[in-house]
C-alpha cells in the first residue's frame, strides 16, 4: 500500500521550505560580514602631549591584514581620567586604505585610547595610557613701566654713540698767531 501526502501535508512542508530559504537569504549577509576582521596600523603613538597638543596619527586599515580598505569610518576614542569620552573620526587621506586623526587632550593626567577600524570594531584596540603634562605657561611680561634690560643697555649705548658723534662735529676752535 502506498502511502500519499495530503495536500495540507504538502503545503505545510513548502512553507517550512520557504521559511527556511528566507532565513537563510536574511542571514548570509551577515554572516559574511561577521568573517571579515581587520587589522589596523598606527603611524606613531602619542608621547610628550601637552594639555591641548594634537596628535596626528595616520590609520592603516588592511582586511584580514592584507587589502587595503576603502569607505570605512576608524576613529580613535580618548578616555579621560574624568571617565568622559571622546571620539576623533579619521579622515581618508588619498591613499588606499589610510585615515589620519587629529586627537586633542583637553586636559592633565591619565588618558586611555582605543582604535575603531570601522568595519567590524571588533577587538577593538587597546594602547598603553598617555600622561598629558598641563599646558607650558606664557613667559611673564614685565610690570608697566619696567622694560627687560637688554633694552636699557641698548638705549644706553645708542645714547652714548650720539654724544660721541655730536662731539666730534663740534667745531672746533683754531687759534691763530697773533
Amino acid at each position: 500500500m502506498r502511502r500519499t501526502l495530503s495536500p495540507v501535508a504538502v503545503l505545510a512542508v513548502l512553507a517550512l521550505l520557504l521559511a527556511l530559504l528566507l532565513l537563510f537569504a536574511l542571514l548570509a549577509p551577515a554572516a559574511a560580514r561577521a568573517g571579515g576582521w581587520a587589522n589596523v596600523a598606527l603611524s606613531s603613538t602619542p608621547t610628550e602631549i601637552r594639555t591641548g597638543g594634537t596628535w596626528s596619527v595616520d590609520l592603516q586599515v588592511l582586511q584580514h591584514g592584507v587589502t587595503p580598505m576603502e569607505d570605512v569610518e576608524p576613529a580613535v576614542i580618548l578616555t579621560g581620567p574624568d571617565g568622559a569620552q571622546r571620539r576623533f573620526a579619521a579622515r581618508p587621506t588619498g591613499d588606499a586604505g589610510v585615515y589620519r586623526a587629529r586627537v586633542v587632550f583637553p586636559s592633565a593626567g591619565s588618558w586611555r585610547y582605543t582604535v575603531s577600524d570601522g568595519f567590524t570594531d571588533v577587538g577593538t584596540r587597546v594602547y598603553p595610557p598617555v600622561d598629558v603634562a598641563p599646558a607650558t605657561p606664557a613667559p611673564d611680561a614685565p610690570p608697566p613701566g619696567r622694560e627687560p634690560a637688554w633694552f636699557v643697555a641698548a638705549a644706553a649705548c645708542a645714547l652714548a654713540g650720539l654724544g660721541l658723534l655730536a662731539l666730534r662735529r663740534r667745531p672746533r676752535l683754531v687759534s691763530r698767531p697773533a
